[in-house]
């Protein structure tokens, strides 16, 4: 085919012409470094590219799949990952210049993971300093659907180049929706698995006890194939669960006749919900309706307040992962995570057990939920994506303060539950909508499932971005 077109292949298409051998992992791989080379100036989508070695591994993954050794789906794909992750003898920055010229010994488990399966890793994205707030010490990402706009958190880098297909897929961070949010303003499917299904070792850390690791894709075939080369236990995270991982890929049937799906109406319908969006949520309810799942309305209150009690635990953890820092080097630090790390080391201690407490009685609420509702349904995010302004390395228009608090994504990042956003509609300047689905702890296939059949019930995620 003609080379050019390659990038704009799924990861579903792509791996079955390279198993054909229609294409070359080689072919592939330049075609990817080639746009990348033409258009990456206009999204500062990634930070480091890994020419050199992308193109070894692809060399690699020809050789061995003409030779009969296919590994699977993942096997001569070009990834992207976020520079969050250690990549063994490329630079990590975690988005600060205090981490500039850190080069790690090994790879994260999830980037060995995606390696193990074939995967070819065409570089590091761009994202906020740290992982944490709106800082951007390398310039602020650009929005493939209006260049003026937000990419929707710290891994932005990642949507970015996803969306503007300058890789196949990638893998994000989230810590409080920064895989999801990403996803919903550049109208991308993307997965926050349940705390602990993906390794984190070896992931710079924000907040110890929400982080996690998870794909940013174009399709949600394409998340569950990520999904699946990333995700399993690894003893030197111990905080991953020894429970099976299940074939994400043979759960997308289309079918969810029978299943119930809750819309949690506190958030939907709370007044900092953009109308545009709630309709767009509420419409795609009525098509999981359509295709035989039984919608209902479900209260419940605590998640309103998800915002409040995830940034304290957030604001807490970072501070004391970083504390040295913090005391010695507060100043190389960008202005907005400044306050927040200052913020957090100042907190009470009787101020972050109340909120542990009452993160629990959200948590209880959430699942107590979920025991009645195969799925919850909500929005994304409050709004679509907002407009860029301020310096290269601090983030500060009005209107993205307003749209920064993740609200919407703070039930699930609480909770350990996994969840995903998929394109739901657009808004009346264009701009992606983001239906968020949540399912039980370790139900990803579940999660999958319902946003297939919505996904292949509508044609949101075919349309592609003007400055693609």
């Amino acid at each position: 085919m003609n080379k050019q077109g390659i990038p704009f292949l799924t990861v579903a298409e792509l791996s079955e012409m390279i198993r054909e051998k229609e294409v070359s992992p080689v072919e592939v791989t330049e075609a990817y470094l080639e746009r990348i080379d033409a258009v990456n100036f206009k999204f500062n989508s990634y930070l480091t590219v890994c020419r050199k070695e992308a193109l070894h591994a692809a060399r690699k993954a020809e050789i061995a799949i003409a030779q009969g050794s296919y590994l699977g789906p993942m096997h001569g794909v070009p990834v992207a990952v976020k520079d969050q992750l250690w990549t063994k003898g490329v630079r990590t920055t975690v988005g600060s210049r205090l981490m500039s010229e850190f080069i790690p010994e090994e790879d994260a488990t999830a980037v060995a993971n995606l390696k193990s399966a074939g995967a070819v890793l065409l570089g590091k994205t761009n994202l906020t300093e740290f992982a944490l707030g709106a800082s951007q010490q390398y310039g602020p990402n650009r929005n493939p659907w209006d260049l003026n706009r937000f990419t929707g958190g710290s891994s932005g880098g990642s949507g970015s180049a996803t969306a503007a297909f300058l890789c196949a897929t990638s893998l994000g961070e989230d810590t409080g929706g920064s895989i999801r949010r990403p996803a919903a303003w550049c109208g991308l499917s993307g997965l926050r698995p349940s705390w602990g299904r993906v390794s984190r070792y070896g992931v710079a850390a924000g907040s110890w006890s929400m982080d996690q690791v998870g794909p940013i894709s174009r399709t949600v075939e394409d998340a569950a194939i990520t999904l699946g080369a990333i995700a399993g236990y690894d003893p030197k995270d111990p905080y991953t669960w020894n429970v099976p991982v299940p074939d994400y890929r043979a759960a997308l049937d289309g079918d969810v006749r029978g299943m119930r799906v809750g819309v949690i109406r506190d958030l939907v319908y709370s007044d900092i919900t953009n109308a545009e969006v709630r309709d767009a949520v509420l419409k795609a309810g009525s098509v999981l309706e359509e295709l035989g799942a039984t919608v209902e309305e479900v209260s419940l209150p605590l998640t309103v307040h998800g915002g409040t009690l995830s940034q304290t635990l957030i604001h807490v953890e970072s501070a004391m992962t970083y504390r040295d820092w913090v005391k010695e080097n507060l100043n190389e630090f960008g202005h907005g995570n400044r306050i927040g790390l200052l913020t957090g080391s100042i907190i009470p201690s009787s101020y972050y057990y109340k909120a542990q407490k009452l993160r629990e009685l959200t948590r209880r609420q959430v699942l107590d939920a979920l025991d009645a509702y195969d799925v919850l349904i909500l929005p994304t995010s409050r709004s679509c994506a907002p407009f860029v302004e301020g310096t290269d390395t601090e983030i500060t228009s009005k209107e993205m303060a307003a749209a920064l608090p993740p609200v919407m994504t703070r039930p699930f990042n609480l909770t350990g539950a996994p969840a995903m956003s998929v394109s739901c509609g657009f808004n009346s300047e264009g701009l992606p909508i983001g239906l968020q689905i949540g399912g039980r702890l370790f139900a990803e296939d579940t999660v999958l499932k319902v946003a297939y059949a919505y996904e292949q019930a509508t044609d949101w995620h075919n349309r592609k971005p003007p400055n693609s």
